[in-house]
């Protein structure tokens, strides 16, 4: 007779977590590390290593701990997100905000209402690469990203000379700058003059910044 395996009980966070260290080892076959989920995810690293223990407890990650890069699914989390996926009903179309056409911002124009929606896929499409970020902090205000914005960002790990990305530098710190590429290191530059430019040899890009959000009231 075939022993009954208990029942997981996991969080949604929990299943991002495993489906991030899932994603990360398809793409770039190495295993993520501990800053790099969280900057993925927009979470705290003690909260990642909160759920990855929790995980480990579950036999849910295999591989050394206290080792960079020996993150690694156990069969049991390899079945499991499996399952997850043909569980998962097919996407249905995101209902938007109506979109009723346009308003002048200078010489006033004809007032026609349209009958559309419109919604973040409507403008940035689809797919796991796209994500959202708030922003804390003010070192881009000189191009009207405040604090508490949130940001539309696609996964990337290269960009171009002045595109605006989420990097991640030393220690794993994630900051929003516009990236500049030099002889020998990477100037990550601010928009406010009350902050100095950070300057450095270790950086990797995790997104471009496609977009703004923002609430006026």
């Amino acid at each position: 007779m075939t022993p009954t395996r208990t029942p997981l009980t996991l969080t949604p966070k929990q299943i991002e977590v495993l489906r991030c260290i899932a994603d990360f080892r398809s793409s770039r076959r190495y295993s993520a590390t501990i800053g790099e989920i969280a900057g993925r995810l927009a979470v705290s690293r003690p909260t990642v290593f909160e759920h990855i223990a929790a995980l480990r407890e579950k036999g849910l990650l295999a591989g050394s701990q206290g080792k960079a890069r020996s993150l690694l699914l156990s069969p049991r989390a390899q079945r499991l997100l499996s399952d997850l996926r043909d569980a998962t009903p097919p996407a249905q179309t995101v209902e938007g905000v109506p979109l009723l056409g346009r308003v002048a911002a200078g010489t006033p124009i004809e007032a026609v209402e349209n009958a559309e929606a419109l919604s973040l896929r409507t403008l940035f499409g689809h797919g796991d690469q796209l994500f959202a970020l708030q922003v804390v902090g003010n070192s881009m205000i000189d191009e009207g990203i405040r604090s508490g914005d949130f940001v539309l960002c696609r996964r990337a790990s290269t960009a171009d000379n002045g595109a605006l990305v989420v990097a991640l530098v030393e220690d794993d710190n994630a900051t929003l700058k516009r990236f500049y590429k030099e002889s020998d290191r990477v100037r990550l530059q601010p928009a406010n003059d009350n902050f100095d430019p950070i300057f450095s040899r270790q950086c990797r890009i995790e997104a471009v910044v496609l977009g703004l959000v923002r609430r006026l009231s």
